[in-house]
């Protein structure tokens, strides 16, 4: 069974599927979102960034959207995926946020072994998850992403218990992309220049530009991205006025952001504070 969530006053998404969402990766192609592949009694066969990984029975495989996936073979799997708004517009800990060490804060792929009192915990876990799923009510979104950050805190610390950390290749290229989204993380609200990461990572912009060129974005538009969504962040969880967002991720002038917001999202950050409120 697939099960799809999106809240239209963020854009968040979240799903659950199986190995039919992987062979959706017949061809490699980007993940475009936080994913979790499980695999449960079979081993799952695949390739991320040209690296071929065996997934084991019972383990748990943590993937960014920035990353490229391949399914080669294998059945009876559980797939997680969620994007920025879904998970990483709330506050975490800075271990279980999206630049924690399940993501942008490792530099191997993160691969999580499940003892039998650990799959049953997961597998409980992972059945609270559907019964979230099939209950709409205004109250969903929270309790997801409640679960979501519970999943994510598990799995941080059996990894943090150094079980089944896989050491791979370095790729220069994929690990200058990890490391410049892991920047900007850090960096967002008080740095809106390529340049300032590219001296960051002893490049130059023009390099960035041409690492960049496969993920149909680039460098500035992560920026900007991420600029975004800390704005949508604050707008949607807070009662900070939009002159205020503006000086808190680095604008001097509310107008320069709101030109910005307004080319992602076509709306002003009024108008688009005021359509949350038409929504609840």
């Amino acid at each position: 069974m697939i099960y799809n969530f999106k809240e239209f006053s963020t854009n968040a998404v979240f799903n659950i599927g199986n190995e039919i969402d992987l062979k959706l990766f017949a061809t490699a192609k980007q993940t475009e979102l936080y994913t979790f592949i499980w695999a449960n009694s079979e081993a799952i066969e695949i390739i991320i960034d040209s690296i071929p990984f065996t997934i084991k029975p019972h383990s748990i495989l943590a993937l960014t959207p920035i990353q490229y996936l391949q399914y080669i073979s294998g059945s009876n799997a559980i797939i997680y995926q969620f994007n920025r708004e879904f998970y990483c517009i709330k506050d975490h800990d800075q271990e279980v946020s999206c630049v924690g060490i399940l993501f942008f804060g490792n530099t191997n792929i993160p691969i999580i072994h499940l003892d039998k009192t650990e799959q049953q915990k997961f597998k409980t876990l992972h059945e609270v998850f559907i019964d979230e799923l099939e209950t709409e009510d205004n109250i969903q979104a929270e309790m997801l992403r409640m679960l979501m950050a519970r999943f994510i805190i598990k799995s941080t610390r059996l990894l943090k218990a150094k079980e089944g950390i896989i050491e791979t290749p370095k790729s220069s290229k994929v690990d200058l992309l990890r490391e410049f989204n892991f920047l900007v993380e850090q960096h967002f609200k008080t740095e809106h220049s390529v340049s300032f990461y590219a001296d960051k990572l002893f490049r130059s912009p023009k390099t960035l530009s041409n690492n960049f060129a496969k993920l149909n974005r680039s460098p500035l538009q992560i920026i900007h991205q991420r600029v975004v969504l800390e704005a949508k962040r604050l707008l949607t969880y807070t009662d900070k006025t939009a002159k205020e967002i503006a000086y808190e991720i680095g604008f001097e002038d509310a107008s320069h952001l709101s030109r910005l917001f307004k080319k992602y999202t076509q709306q002003s950050p009024s108008n688009y504070k005021k359509n949350l409120r038409s929504t609840h």
